[in-house]
């Protein structure tokens, strides 16, 4: 069935899930620094002789802590080095995923030789920015990155302007975005039981590649490799083997492999890796033990990562919120989708976890990020096995509304507000490790 023949709001829901929901190889911060320095890279003739980047504070943030796929070496500039030396400039958030040998060799020399130079940019109005000059011994090129991980606003070499987003109606990279304004929980679960299967099947791929990346983690000791860990001592007996152990080591071991350094491509949501692994993985393993069939696993992914991008669009791009519980609010309403079908369960289990893990902070994108997601993906479970059981933290506890709307309103809001003093002092504690 062709798009232009469903619902038209519908049709804006796949768009919305298909602009959000995309491969990408690595942190989306330091791949953003990477797609940068690989398009100004692409302008220029000759070898690259240096390299000098200014970035947003939050980008630093998530930047300072996370391997760089291939290169076994935390930090942006070693994403900057290889994205101008390696990088695809055409692949987005994919831009390091066929890096040369060479190319990450000769990176590396050219961060030992001190001529790579990452610093903030301040003051900066924009979360996600990030501005890379390319030198050869002949030549420079620069190129601007802001607003998404992939939104190229200005290109330069040499001082003279070849593109700039103010001045040309299409933006380099920039898809148009879907509104989701006028939006609600409830469409988006009657979009997800009602939508012909043919229009979504592509989500299937979520599971595809979370699914072999979290084999890979559980494989090879990436990062703090929490899901291989969880599974030895389940094999000791100190966890018990059942569904949650299992949500828990697979999803962990996704983010694992993806922050440690993999070269395996995550499917991300909103722009982040370990939020396509928490809306994915969870979803994926209750699907495997009720044995559902592929369509119905599809409208549990779509029902999953559309819940994600619709609590994300209500938060900044990046914030001190982590995240990846939000997108396990995703998983919690996919996951009851699955076993109950009711949109009040489904409500009941977002209000759960948003009494649950709403307080958790992001201090940076680096290997612990693996045990966020694992407690996000148990929290979701937990929160889902209240909800079956007809149990929900109430209106009258915290920030839980008796609407499950507002409470995403209520925790977007602290977000928002509230928790941007705190992003500041988590920046500033993190700076003051490399001073």
């Amino acid at each position: 069935m062709a798009n232009s023949a469903i619902n038209p709001a519908w049709a804006e829901l796949i768009l919305a899930v298909k602009q959000n929901v995309k491969p990408a190889v690595g942190c989306t911060e330091p791949i953003s620094l990477a797609l940068a320095s690989a398009l100004a890279a692409s302008h220029l003739a000759g070898p690259v002789t240096s390299i000098e980047a200014r970035v947003s504070p939050n980008l630093m943030k998530n930047g300072m802590g996370v391997t760089v796929p291939g290169t076994g070496m935390v930090g942006l500039p070693i994403a900057a080095a290889v994205g101008a030396l390696g990088g695809d400039p055409l692949a987005g958030l994919e831009v390091l995923k066929g890096a040369p040998v060479e190319a990450i060799a000769a990176a590396k020399l050219l961060l030992a030789r001190g001529d790579v130079k990452v610093s903030i940019q301040q003051p900066c109005d924009e979360i996600l920015y990030t501005c890379v000059t390319v030198f050869t011994a002949k030549e420079s090129a620069t190129v601007v990155i802001a607003g998404e991980h992939t939104r190229v606003i200005r290109i330069e070499k040499d001082g003279d302007v070849l593109f700039d987003a103010a001045e040309d109606c299409q933006v380099e990279g920039k898809v148009q975005t879907c509104s989701m304004e006028n939006v609600s929980l409830e469409q988006i679960v009657e979009f997800a039981q009602g939508v012909p299967f043919d229009e979504i099947g592509f989500i299937l791929d979520a599971a595809l590649l979370n699914n072999e990346l979290s084999r890979e983690g559980l494989r090879v000791q990436y990062g703090l490799h929490i899901g291989s860990t969880l599974q030895r001592q389940l094999d000791r007996g100190l966890m018990a083997n059942d569904l949650l152990s299992d949500i828990m080591i697979r999803t962990a071991a996704a983010s694992d492999a993806r922050m440690g350094g993999a070269c395996l491509p995550a499917m991300s949501n909103s722009g982040s890796g370990n939020q396509g692994i928490a809306a994915t993985m969870p979803v994926v393993v209750v699907a495997e033990h009720l044995a559902c069939d592929s369509e119905k696993l599809a409208r549990a992914l779509i029902l999953s990562h559309l819940t994600a991008i619709y609590i994300h669009h209500q938060l900044p791009a990046l914030s001190a919120l982590c995240a990846a519980t939000t997108a396990a609010m995703g998983a919690a309403a996919g996951i009851t989708w699955l076993i109950d079908g009711s949109y009040k369960s489904i409500s009941m289990a977002i209000s759960n976890m948003i009494g649950d893990v709403s307080g958790m902070i992001c201090d940076g994108a680096s290997n612990s990020c693996a045990m966020k997601v694992s407690t996000s993906a148990a929290s979701a479970w937990k929160a889902v096995l209240m909800a079956l059981d007809n149990t929900s933290v109430s209106g009258n506890e915290g920030i839980v509304a008796h609407d499950v709307e507002q409470s995403i309103r209520n925790l977007c809001a602290l977000a928002s507000q509230a928790m941007q003093h705190t992003d500041r002092q988590i920046i500033a504690i993190m700076a003051s490790k490399v001073a």
